[in-house]
Parts: structure tokens; sequence; C-alpha cells
């Protein structure tokens, strides 16, 4: 089976984007783009989170609706909430309702405003994980790699929760910390553009 599916522009682009209609746009403007703003990271490692056992679309359908739930996931709001937010959001049918992510997103963001008083920010721990330059000079076809584990075993450690390795690597895909467009992807070589003028926190 071919990697590539034909984009409304006659060029060729990862296959899975051709699966629902939403993921177009996405996969053009967003999957694999360096990302070092602390709110999007959160949001990801969130959402990826939520989407343990359901399919992106279905994430990716309610994210206004995430971002509206989690005050478009500031830190410092989320690592505030209290067992009314949990129970208001086990309420809200335009996201998950599935108490133990919900959980985990305010825990998480506890980790997170612990984490970034220690390191500065979560960009810059994060992007300590980016893969050597020759790992990532070929697309993978593996859900997780040695980096996906081992940021997934120290944010277990730090007390992070639903940050497994297969999530984290999904992370890492759509942060661009991996680059997982398939050789022969148009929106590659914008990647590894923007990769390269990318400044990394630290």
């Amino acid at each position: 089976m071919s990697t590539t599916i034909v984009g409304p522009d006659g060029k060729s682009r990862c296959r899975w984007c051709g699966a629902a209609p939403e993921f177009l746009h996405y996969h053009d403007t967003e999957w694999g783009f360096p990302v070092s703003d602390d709110h999007r990271l959160i949001e990801k490692l969130s959402l990826e989170g939520f989407q343990s056992g359901l399919s992106w679309r279905t994430i990716l359908a309610k994210r206004e609706n995430f971002r509206a739930a989690f005050h478009d996931f500031d830190i410092d709001r989320l690592a505030r909430f209290t067992q009314r937010d949990i129970d208001r959001l086990l309420k809200d049918e335009g996201i998950v309702r599935h108490r133990g992510k919900i959980e985990a997103v305010v825990n998480n963001a506890r980790q997170a405003r612990d984490l970034v008083k220690r390191e500065g920010s979560l960009a810059a721990f994060v992007w300590r994980y980016e893969p050597d330059r020759k790992q990532l000079a070929e697309p993978q076809t593996a859900s997780t790699s040695a980096e996906s584990l081992a940021l997934s075993k120290d944010l277990k450690k730090l007390g992070w929760k639903f940050v497994g390795p297969t999530t984290v690597y999904a992370f890492m895909q759509a942060m661009r910390l991996i680059n997982d467009h398939v050789a022969d992807c148009v929106i590659r070589a914008k990647v590894e553009r923007a990769r390269k003028s990318f400044k990394r926190p630290g």
C-alpha cells in the first residue's frame, strides 16, 4: 500500500491525512512543526492522553471545546482546579468525560508548574529529548522510540499521568521532536525548513 495520497493541489501527502476531512489542514499546518509554547505543549500532551482508546478525529473535532473547558490550557489556571471543577467537567458533553483523564490534566498542570519553576519552561525540559539528527533523517514506522520511552519514564517519575510511551511518541511527532512525514510528502520539506530556523528552548 502506498504511504501517500494526492492532495487537492495534486501533491503527495502522508496517507493518514486523507482519512477524514479535518485531517488535511491539521497535517499541512500543524503536525510536525516545532513548538516551544508551553500552553500548546501541555494542550497536545493532554489531548493525546484523551485520545487513548479513541480516534484522533474525535479529539480534533472537540478541540475547541477542550480549549474552552480547560482555559486554553493555561498551566497556572489548570493547576488551581478543584474537585468542583472536575465534577463540572464530567458533565461537559463537549469534551471526553473520563474522570481519570480529566484528573490527569489537572495533575499534570500542577507537575508542569513545578517543572517550570525548576527548568524555566516545559519546552526547555521536553526538547532535551529530541533525537539525534541522524535519527531524524528518515520517517519512522514504530509507535514508540528510545526517546519517547525515556521522556515517558521521566515524566512518570515526576508524577505525570496518562503519559505512556505511545502517547508521548505521538506528542513528539506532532510537536516536531520527530519528523515522521513520509519521504514523498510535500510537507516534510516545509517541516525541515521550520526545524532549521527553530530556536530550541533552553
